[in-house]
């Protein structure tokens, strides 16, 4: 074999290892989202409980978690950390903010809309965070994805049951609901950055993971102080807060960080839209929200824009 078609064919090796790799973050990323798409449901039965308590819980102790469960990652490369401080420090506090705008979005707006616009909205925010601090460009694949994603989640929105928001907390309930989900998906868009570049840097994934959600679940200590006594009221309630943190939250996040690892920030961010159809799905079942035509084919339009960002080369390019 001469020297050109041998490099020719560690070349075609390492590419395709490389597209299975990143095929395998993509699916991580998935997975991560369907867990994630239960909470929403999974807080309508612990009704008393406000959004503040429910989100405090989730992501504080499945922060905390992710620390413990990274204790010796984290040890071994604090000095990488130390170095990275405001990188750490921003996520952390994203993290903190997350779930507190997350949860009031959902209570406020509805499951199915408030979930649509926190994570819809995540892919453009997180479009912007690497322009800006990047100046990367994005592929038309990850463009076309993103478009059919936004498509798929405005249906939802439009189909969601804001009638019955507006009935039962007031005519601004579902417009303050949405702004906090704009909220929401920034925040998101700012901690998955944060965590993708810290990996990117050299920190490992547990690591990173660890720190940024380890510190911001520190951050919601207080508020779970504050506002977690309807948690410890009945068994069912204690049932909901330890789902939260332990299955979407921790498990979830698990996934999320090593899927992070292996596509960009941007991508994951798209990936995650699939929450939204999880949620919506749960609420028309199982919550009892209503979704029209149009929301199910918003649904589909979600599905469709994940096998094109999840789908061959869809990292943006320099």
């Amino acid at each position: 074999m001469s020297l050109a078609r041998w490099r020719a064919s560690i070349r075609w090796v390492r590419e395709r290892s490389g597209a299975e790799d990143c095929l395998a973050g993509a699916l991580s990323v998935v997975g991560a989202s369907i867990l994630w798409g239960t909470t929403g449901t999974a807080a309508t039965f612990a009704p008393l409980a406000s959004p503040l308590a429910i989100g405090a819980v989730a992501m504080g102790l499945g922060g905390i978690l992710q620390a413990l469960y990274a204790a010796r990652p984290i040890i071994g490369h604090s000095g990488l950390l130390r170095r990275q401080w405001r990188l750490v420090a921003l996520g952390a506090t994203a993290v903190g903010a997350y779930p507190l705008s997350f949860y009031s979005s959902m209570h406020l707006a509805g499951v199915a809309v408030g979930t649509v616009v926190s994570i819809g909205s995540a892919p453009l925010a997180s479009a912007i965070i690497e322009r800006v601090a990047e100046g990367r460009k994005f592929s038309g694949r990850w463009v076309l994805g993103a478009l059919l994603g936004l498509a798929g989640a405005a249906s939802l929105l439009w189909a969601g049951d804001r009638e019955g928001a507006a009935a039962a907390l007031g005519p601004w309930a579902a417009p303050l609901g949405v702004l906090l989900g704009l909220v929401a998906g920034s925040t998101y868009a700012f901690y998955s950055w944060t965590a993708h570049r810290l990996i990117g840097n050299g920190v490992s994934s547990r690591a990173a993971m660890g720190a940024v959600f380890g510190l911001g679940g520190l951050l919601l200590m207080p508020v779970l102080a504050a506002t977690g006594a309807p948690l410890l009221e009945s068994w069912r309630n204690v049932a909901v807060g330890a789902y939260m943190a332990l299955v979407p939250m921790f498990a979830g996040y698990l996934l999320f960080g090593w899927g992070l690892a292996r596509v960009r920030a941007s991508t994951a961010t798209g990936l995650s839209l699939v929450e939204t159809v999880v949620a919506s799905v749960l609420a028309v079942l199982i919550v009892g929200e209503r979704l029209p035509a149009i929301g199910w084919l918003g649904a589909a339009l979600v599905v469709g824009s994940l096998f094109v960002m999840g789908s061959g080369n869809h990292a943006p390019e320099s």
